[in-house]
């Protein structure tokens, strides 16, 4: 089939070389404009326009993909079907309508479970065993569109989002070229989903991400692997936000006896009481700082002593 391929981020990039290597053929890719990224800010490609501009495919770049340049482009390729990965722009029914076969959604979860643009995040936030990846066909509808393909993934005790994600990105990838062959060979029909289970899972903000230390340890430890890498979980320490990366629970009958936020500071570890018992830091990053295990963050605070006040 003749494609046009829809996606942004690191994530999708494993979708469009699956794709690249297929029968297939990817007559463009629809992407996000150039941002500014990174510390420097500087102004950079997305990852999926950086691999079409290696692998010499045209590159869309609408700033809404609702623009009327965009929809005529697509109706002069007249892709047979466009496969979507993490683009991250609403597309108009205008567009849904161009490909003989629709659009052909990869999305992070079992549909219909946490719909919307953080499943990964919330999989992880809410305690799931289970997750997976889905192929549905885009409709109107946030999510809702009629399901090709489904697989599944366990949710490891340590996983973080990023984590997670990149192993659903690989197996989603061969999903999504799973769900292309039958549909290309008429072997594939998509299934209404079902109206039970809805769940539905919103971007996580910076605000979302910061750890409320009276919260139970198992679940400021699922928050903080649930924010890592993105948007990032963060406590307030002297005034100063600090990032934090995921941290050892202990076992329940481990030592209480710290407040929320508290801290209690050994040669090798730095422990913080929670609303139950404390959990063990891991690494940590200070303002300006790099990241370095927590340990040795606690040696340079300057009068430090065996328990003292911590994080707000």
């Amino acid at each position: 089939m003749r494609l046009v391929f829809a996606g942004t981020p690191a994530v999708a990039v494993t979708a469009l070389e699956a794709i690249l290597a297929s029968r297939h053929t990817v007559e463009a890719v629809v992407t996000k404009p150039d941002a500014p990224a990174g510390r420097g800010r500087k102004v950079e490609r997305s990852p999926v326009a950086v691999l079409a501009h290696q692998a010499d495919i045209e590159v869309l770049t609408p700033a809404r993909p609702r623009e009327p340049w965009l929809l005529n482009r697509l109706r002069e390729i007249a892709p047979d079907c466009c496969p979507v990965t993490a683009y991250g722009g609403l597309l108009p029914q205008q567009a849904l309508d161009i490909p003989r076969h629709g659009w052909v959604n990869l999305h992070f979860s079992v549909l219909p479970a946490w719909r919307g643009a953080s499943p990964v995040q919330h999989a992880i936030l809410h305690g799931d065993d289970i997750t997976g990846a889905t192929t549905f066909r885009l409709v109107a509808e946030l999510d809702a569109g009629p399901v090709y393909g489904v697989l599944t993934e366990p949710v490891r005790p340590t996983d973080t989002s990023g984590e997670l994600l990149e192993r659903l990105a690989s197996a989603g990838a061969r999903l999504l070229v799973d769900t292309l062959d039958g549909i290309d060979d008429g072997t594939l029909r998509a299934v209404p989903q079902g109206t039970e289970g809805v769940s539905l899972a919103p971007k996580l903000t910076p605000a979302d991400a910061r750890v409320d230390w009276k919260l139970p340890a198992h679940l400021i430890d699922r928050l903080i692997r649930a924010c890592t890498p993105d948007p990032g979980a963060w406590t307030d320490f002297e005034g100063d936000r600090m990032k934090l990366l995921p941290v050892t629970l202990l076992p329940d009958d481990a030592p209480a006896g710290l407040a929320p936020g508290e801290l209690h500071i050994e040669r090798g570890a730095v422990y913080a009481g929670t609303g139950s018992h404390p959990v063990r830091l891991g690494d940590v990053q200070a303002p300006g700082k790099r990241r370095m295990r927590a340990a040795d963050w606690a040696r340079g605070l300057r009068g430090a002593q065996t328990t003292r006040p911590g994080f707000g």
